[in-house]
């Protein structure tokens, strides 16, 4: 008599990773958008919005919401914006230069 497998096993045998997929996951450095975003703001020039929607794959709305959610509320950074003709670029600021 042949053995058939249950449902179940055959639902863990479906979800089990393959070595392939654990290879690629394990291979690549894990940089976070938070951490990228950051690093743009540190830097003397700053950025635009723009910049960092292109950097993120955010839209407009969750850009502003990370600087004014994120940076300034919950990790108390100083973020100051200045209009240029590039546009209004941002920058993280010391908090006494604010």
């Amino acid at each position: 008599m042949a053995q058939t497998k249950s449902r179940a096993q055959e639902a863990n045998a479906a979800n089990e990773p393959t070595e392939a997929t654990n290879d690629t996951k394990a291979s690549k450095p894990k940089t976070s958008k938070s951490a990228a975003v950051i690093a743009m703001l540190a830097r003397p020039e700053g950025a635009t919005i723009e910049a960092l929607m292109n950097a993120t794959g955010w839209q407009a709305h969750s850009v502003r919401g990370f600087l004014a959610g994120t940076l300034k509320k919950k990790m108390g950074k100083s973020v100051a914006s200045e209009k240029t003709g590039a546009g209004r670029v941002y920058r993280i600021v010391e908090a006494n230069a604010a």
